[in-house]
């Protein structure tokens, strides 16, 4: 499988490659690692009972992530790639809902009436750390929404905005261009735009932040 992968896209690889399945990650989570010659790939267990054709496609977009400055590829999309975004678009279908906090599923629903029309399909969503430089996210291959809990008491605009940009996420997925994938494209900027007084709620959320910060900074001094 790593040859194929390997061989699709270089004439020529001077590196040695490995590949491993790992308990660890999080469903459907990869990573790679260059370390002097060697190149280490390491996969989710989930992968192993996904096909072979769309495992390969996650090997090339490793790939073509770790050596985009290295080497010079034959090409910078193969059909193993499409294959594996068109997976990663529709796995959501199939992944299990059993993780929903009811506060943010009041959020979500709040959200998806308004600029949904209802119809984003419900995700699950759960509570994170109480993070001041990741207000949220959204995991493809678990299909989840992530809030940080610096936003659990802050006002519903502000929470509602952060779960508004995850689920936009949810939707429009990413575009691949060359050997790049881009999450805030330009037509997910201009869909941001349209959550009423969202740069008011930027401001709020900045100050919010700071603040948040500033507290952070004084419970440290206080203890060490």
């Amino acid at each position: 499988m790593l040859k194929q992968a390997v061989s699709e896209l270089y004439s020529e690889f001077p590196y040695s490659y490995s590949l491993k399945y790992s308990g660890k990650f999080k469903p459907y989570r990869a990573n790679v690692k260059l370390r002097g010659d060697r190149i280490q790939f390491s996969l989710s267990r989930k992968w192993k009972s996904v096909g072979i054709d769309i495992q390969i496609g996650l090997i090339q977009e490793l790939l073509l992530r770790v050596l985009n400055k290295r080497l010079r590829p034959l090409k910078k999309n193969t059909e193993n790639i499409e294959l594996y975004e068109i997976f990663m678009k529709k796995l959501h279908i199939v992944v299990p809902k059993t993780d929903i906090d009811p506060f943010l599923e009041g959020s979500f629903d709040r959200v998806n009436e308004k600029y949904f029309y209802g119809l984003l399909e419900k995700t699950n969503l759960r509570w994170g750390f109480p993070s001041v430089s990741k207000l949220g996210s959204y995991e493809y291959g678990t299909d989840t929404i992530m809030i940080s809990k610096v936003l659990e008491n802050a006002d519903r605009e502000m929470l509602d905005y952060v779960m508004y940009h995850e689920m936009l996420h949810k939707k429009h997925k990413f575009d691949r261009r060359g050997n790049r994938s881009f999450h805030h494209t330009p037509e997910f900027k201009r869909k941001e735009r349209e959550f009423e007084d969202s740069r008011m709620i930027e401001q709020k959320l900045g100050r919010l932040l700071v603040k948040r910060r500033f507290s952070l900074r004084r419970l440290l001094n206080e203890l060490f």
